[in-house]
This record gives C-alpha cells, sequence and structure tokens, in this order.
C-alpha cells in the first residue's frame, strides 16, 4: 500500500506536524516549510529544524513532502516575478535538506499570455539554475501537473515531459500527479479503463518512474473543466474506483498520496477509507 497521508498544518512551529500526522494515522505527510503566500516568510531556526527531524523518526509518518509556495512562477515572462521565484526556491530547498524532507512539489507555472513553449523553456531553465547554485542538494524536486486553470501550462503530459527534457540534471526532478487536476484537464479517470489509459500514457510520454507522489483529492469540477477545486473524497465527481485504482495499483504501492481535500477534520476518515479500498473488491 502506498504512503497514505495528508497536507497537515505547521502551526505553532514546524515541528508539531509530524505529530499531527500521527493523530490522522498518516504514513506521510505533507507541509508548507514556511508561510506559502509571502514572499520573504519568517525562517525556521535551528532548533525547529533538529526537533521536526527527531520526531520525524518517532513519530508515525514516515515520508515527507512540502508544497512551494503558491506565488511561485518559474516560468515568468517578468524577469522581477522570475529572479524573486527563483531567489525564493531556493530558500525553499535549503529549508526543505535542512528538515530532512524528501520531496518538494511545485506548480511548474503561467506563461501570462505569452508563448506557451517560451514558458516551458524558462521552468526548465529556472530548474537548471536552482540546481547548479544547489549542488549538493538532497531533496527530489517534483512537477505536480495542473487543472490548466487560466494560463497555467503543465495540464499535458508533453508539457511536463519538456520541461524534464530541458533539464540537464534531471535525475534531481520528478512528477507529482493530482488527481484532482488530471480529471479537470482531460483524463477521465472515474473507471479502471480509463486509468489505465491515462497512466499508460504517462508512461510513454514520461515514463512512469518518474512518478514518485500523488496528491489524492476528489473533484468539484467535470472532466475537462480545467478549474483547479478539490473535493472530500466520495464528495465530489470522481468516484471510490479511482481511489480503488490508486491504491491497489502495483506500481505506485510504494509511493506517498497525500490528501490535499477541503475538509482536514475529517482526514482520518479519508485515510481510513483509502486503505480499507487497499484490497478489497473494486467498487
Amino acid at each position: 500500500m502506498g504512503l497514505i497521508g495528508a497536507h497537515v498544518s505547521i502551526a505553532g512551529g514546524i515541528e508539531n506536524a509530524p505529530n499531527r500526522g500521527t493523530l490522522i494515522n498518516a504514513n506521510s505527510i505533507q507541509i508548507f516549510t514556511a508561510n506559502q503566500n509571502q514572499w520573504f516568510p519568517k525562517e525556521p531556526q535551528k532548533e525547529n529544524y533538529l526537533k521536526f527531524k527527531e520526531l520525524m523518526n518517532l513519530e508515525t509518518p514516515k515520508l515527507s513532502v512540502s508544497h512551494a509556495s503558491y506565488l511561485l512562477n518559474m516560468g515568468s515572462p517578468d524577469e522581477k516575478k522570475l529572479k524573486m521565484s527563483r531567489s525564493a526556491f531556493l530558500k525553499e530547498l535549503d529549508r526543505c535538506d535542512n528538515l530532512g524532507i524528501n520531496y518538494v512539489v511545485f506548480h511548474p507555472g503561467s506563461h501570462m499570455k505569452t508563448d506557451e513553449t517560451m514558458c516551458l523553456k524558462r521552468i526548465a531553465e529556472s530548474l537548471n539554475y536552482c540546481i547548479e547554485n544547489r549542488p549538493d542538494l538532497n531533496v527530489k524536486i517534483l512537477i505536480e501537473n495542473t487543472a490548466g486553470q487560466g494560463t497555467n501550462v503543465g495540464y499535458k503530459f508533453e508539457h511536463l515531459k519538456t520541461i524534464l527534457d530541458n533539464v540537464d540534471k534531471n535525475e534531481k526532478i520528478g512528477v507529482c500527479f493530482d488527481t484532482q487536476h488530471g480529471f479537470a484537464s482531460g483524463f477521465d479517470i472515474r473507471t479502471k479503463k480509463g486509468w489505465d489509459s491515462t497512466f499508460d500514457e504517462f508512461d510513454k510520454i514520461i515514463g512512469i518512474n518518474n512518478l514518485k507522489v500523488f496528491h489524492v483529492n476528489d473533484s468539484k469540477k467535470e472532466c475537462g473543466s480545467r478549474v483547479d477545486r478539490h473535493a472530500s473524497i466520495g464528495k465530489g465527481l470522481l468516484t471510490l474506483e479511482t481511489f480503488w485504482c490508486l491504491v491497489n495499483d502495483e506500481r505506485f504501492e510504494n509511493l506517498p498520496m497525500i490528501l490535499e481535500t477541503p475538509d482536514p477534520t475529517i482526514y482520518e476518515s479519508e485515510i481510513e477509507l483509502l486503505k480499507q479500498l487497499k484490497g478489497s473488491k473494486k467498487p
């Protein structure tokens, strides 16, 4: 079974996150390493880093993921915003390595009504810049597929491949697949047939070995809507068969599967539901 978990709060200190994972029976957690809505957030202190790593060895979650700031646009056509995004991402990478985090997920970016191909190449250039400036980087960088809302890129597998192909040290990067984003971008994963077709295509275009993390979300919006709106499991337009396919797909049995659904108060029951689907009869 995958390492089923959820995005948890760092309120009161980043070191509180591992225990919050334990309280919901999570086998993995995702966090923001700092305030995701600020360009210059307050940085954790050395004691916060040490305590987080200590508790990750003691609490139930055994793997940690960071989600980079929503402010970043690593493909921005605006030089100032691009420079700010790269600088902020370098600080994110530093925080992740100080915390011993396994993966950092980021939204690839937006072309802002300019050339899409150039945006994808700028994203790859941004990754090259960051990796070159952090040669001893330990955390693995994951590009998240998007719903394709607005001018966001990353909603086609070909977009992700273009980025991967243009990163010099692409062993440092991989992909995070968000079920809601995939559905909203046009992949009908409501049935096993649709699930298999989607990941056969992923394997053909990107390579299944590049898939490292799942974001597990139901969808408030229909297939192909290109609208990013998450729903709690079983309360959206995806099916239980979708999530049955996820937890029973042997290719993904050791991957983190992170809930980002709207109601954290039911994360424990959602995690239990996903665990119960493992090995059960198809819904």
